[in-house]
């Protein structure tokens, strides 16, 4: 029986073991790119864990890395993918490689932007040695605009044996919805590129859900139709709804009240009162700056700026810098990051 977490998704774990089998067999000269797409919850982690998972052959190396989304610099998730990781055998300039992993020591002149997009594909290379090799990009919509440069040339690269698996969020849902936009165009039009857009859940699937935990009690149509709108088909939210309400039957999850974590907050009112020095740090965190790029950035300390971020957090009813900064995007702002 299918895990509850892939109902409905055996057609896109198919594709992918089809991608990968392209690339283990060394059919395919450049990278073989997959862009997955979806909104929060829908599964799209689990869906590239599952396939990780089911891959054969194994991947000789996997490279995983993601955005930090509360302290965001240049080459995230390249920096994610060496954070741990024993560098000393790469063929690469120490200084170099310092700057790309983000290391304390890390020197503060660095080289310039196209030299060092090229030694990040070097770096790329090195590790995926003699492949095959699964390169995998979460959340894509909160990466910096280096990582995005480099995930492009990867895509592009020749003779690299790689499948490239990409998960992103909608483009509006991202702290900038045309960069975002662009580098999904960029990645889908390699040629033989698959793209996967995860929906919610159909009724039929949700139904299928709740017959599995149910011990494969179907539960009344009625029931699976209030499941399906109370959680709008999310697999995250059904889950999370499955698992506080485990003991009380299917009609708990109709009429019991949902857990808190899943209750929607407010949106934050357009005219929140912001200082203008916290507008400044907001068009700081829209840029994708560091606490400490923006307080280079406006002459001021690293801890007023954390105060600052943290007031903005408050304000904005925002979860994350990455939230905020979507929230001043939404609102159409005028922030502009400082030149400094």
């Amino acid at each position: 029986m299918m895990p509850v977490s892939m109902v409905g998704r055996a057609g896109e774990l198919a594709e992918l073991d089809r991608a990968w089998a392209a690339v283990a067999s060394g059919q395919r000269p450049a990278p073989t790119v997959t862009v997955i797409t979806g909104d929060a919850g829908v599964g799209k982690s689990l869906l590239v864990a599952a396939a990780l998972e089911g891959f054969t052959p194994r991947p000789a190396v996997v490279l995983t890395g993601a955005a930090r989304v509360h302290d965001p610099a240049p080459y995230d998730w390249l920096a994610a993918v060496l954070s741990g990781r024993d560098t000393s055998g790469l063929d690469l300039p120490p200084d170099a490689l310092a700057w790309l992993a983000q290391q304390p020591t890390a020197p503060r002149e660095r080289y310039a932007p196209g030299t060092l997009l090229r030694l990040a594909v070097r770096t790329v290379r090195l590790l995926v040695g003699a492949g095959p090799a699964v390169l995998v990009v979460e959340d894509l919509h909160a990466l910096d605009p280096a990582s995005l440069n480099l995930l492009g040339e990867l895509a592009a690269a020749p003779e690299l044996p790689a499948l490239l698996v990409v998960a992103s969020r909608p483009p509006a849902d991202a702290v900038a919805p045309d960069l975002t936009v662009r580098a999904l165009a960029r990645l889908c039009g390699v040629r033989g590129a698959v793209r996967q857009h995860l929906a919610p859940l159909t009724a039929a699937e949700v139904a299928e859900v709740l017959t599995q935990v149910y011990d494969g009690t179907r539960p009344a149509e009625a029931v699976v139709a209030a499941v399906r709108r109370r959680t709008g088909g999310n697999p995250y939210v059904l889950t999370e709804l499955l698992a506080a309400h485990a003991g009380s039957g299917p009609d708990g999850l109709v009429h019991e009240p949902l857990p808190e974590h899943l209750v929607p907050r407010p949106a934050a009112p357009p005219d929140a009162e912001l200082t203008g020095r916290e507008i400044e740090v907001l068009g700081c965190l829209v840029a994708g700056m560091s606490n400490k790029q923006a307080a280079r950035a406006l002459g001021i300390s690293v801890r007023t700026v954390t105060v600052h971020v943290s007031n903005l957090l408050r304000k904005t009813g925002s979860a994350s810098r990455t939230e905020a900064a979507l929230w001043a995007v939404r609102h159409r702002l005028p922030v502009a990051a400082p030149h400094g």
